[in-house]
């Protein structure tokens, strides 16, 4: 029984993941480089998907490594990709990877957060401005959206609270919309019950590319541009769900600032 059922649960999540990303067989079947017959075959059941096959389809329909790898347990073969956070070594390695890099953004804020915004690890220069945050926001899981957004936190000290919180609320949506998350549903419909904040949003003169985080702190303007940076070719389920956000000084003000609380 099991061996004819597992095909067909490996097909439905095949066909979920496909109507997720609004393909058709045929637009599919072009990517994996194989027939619309086949992929039929493999989406009802009728045909069980060869390692191959599912990790081209699994690469064409842009699923999380998590995912493939349900896949082929669906499937009846092995998981191609390890996860870092079922082995001790592996963890203190990783995470060594990541400290290096957020050490070397030092004195420029940097964090590493997890696919459901949950903050992994923090460089000295987030770690100051966290302390300025409630510190019931501070229990594990560190959430950064609700650390930016949630009464309590920073909420109150962003200038341009108004377009950061659109920004950041937009963020977790096309996550949510590109590996669904019940975690990230929830944070949504949390963030909808938090107060908007009315007032005057003052961005400082010069040339703006990009939207700033504006934090009023001590008296000054601290304005910060955003970088997201993730493993070009991640080959484990943990490393492949973290991001690395870092943050550049965009005036010479919150250069200073941030080197004097270095």
């Amino acid at each position: 029984m099991t061996t004819t059922q597992r095909p067909a649960v490996a097909g439905a999540l095949l066909r979920d993941w496909r109507e997720r990303r609004r393909l058709s067989q045929l637009d599919l079947a072009g990517l994996a480089d194989t027939s619309t017959r086949h992929l039929s075959f493999v989406e009802t059941g009728r045909s069980r998907p060869s390692r191959s096959m599912v990790l081209k389809l699994g690469e064409a329909l842009q699923m999380p490594l998590s995912d493939q790898n349900q896949v082929l347990l669906a499937a009846g073969h092995a998981p191609e990709f390890h996860d870092a956070r079922r082995d001790a070594a592996a963890t203190r390695y990783l995470l060594d990877v990541l400290d290096l890099a957020l050490a070397a953004h030092d004195p420029w804020p940097a964090l590493v957060i997890d696919a459901q915004f949950d903050v992994v690890a923090t460089n000295t220069a987030v770690d100051r401005l966290l302390a300025l945050v409630d510190p019931a926001l501070l229990d594990p899981p560190v959430n950064v959206v609700r650390v930016m957004l949630a009464p309590g936190g920073l909420a109150e000290r962003v200038v341009n609270y108004g377009p950061w919180r659109a920004h950041l609320l937009r963020q977790v949506r096309q996550h949510a919309a590109a590996a669904p998350s019940a975690d990230l549903q929830a944070l949504l419909a949390e963030a909808a019950g938090w107060p908007d904040r009315a007032g005057a949003e003052v961005n400082a003169p010069g040339p703006t590319f990009a939207l700033p985080l504006e934090l009023q702190v001590e008296g000054a303007v601290l304005r910060m541009y955003s970088t997201v940076a993730t493993f070009g070719t991640p080959l484990d389920v943990a490393a492949s769900e973290l991001a690395i956000e870092t943050f550049l000084p965009a005036d010479e003000a919150t250069r200073a600032w941030f080197a004097r609380t270095s």
